[in-house]
């Protein structure tokens, strides 16, 4: 199961994924999410996925991913904030991140409010310095 909605308000696409995604599935995922992103073109877009009840994907729905997060880069994506639990499904998720690129704007948390105050004030004001 995929849940999407879209933060006008401050350009960020939130979806959970739950569960075991089949392909068909993952399909429609992947086409409602470019469509979400495109609906905020031209922002700076955030996403805030939250895959903490996710499974390990097949290889297909991995290149799926792979794919969307490419897309997400040229069109805007600023940052993506990961809601992650299980390990395995977290190896997975980086893994696809280093070959979609998505891994130099993607930051892992534990908790909702946090991945959210990153999405819309980044690094500043979280007390995260870049080179310190």
């Amino acid at each position: 199961m995929f849940q999407i909605e879209v933060d006008g308000q401050h350009a960020i696409v939130d979806f959970i994924l739950d569960g075991y995604i089949r392909v068909e599935e993952m399909q429609r995922f992947v086409a409602e999410l470019r469509g979400a992103t495109d609906s905020l073109m031209g922002r700076d877009i955030k996403i805030k996925a939250d895959v903490r009840t996710f499974r390990p994907a097949s290889p297909e729905a991995a290149d799926m991913i792979r794919r969307v997060q490419e897309y997400g880069l040229r069109s805007g994506v600023v940052r993506v904030a990961e809601l992650v639990e299980s390990q395995v499904v977290a190896l997975q998720l980086n893994h696809i991140a280093r070959e979609s690129h998505a891994d130099r704007i993607l930051r892992r948390f534990w908790q909702e409010s946090s991945a959210r105050q990153w999405l819309i004030h980044g690094d500043e004001d979280m007390g995260f310095h870049p080179g310190m």
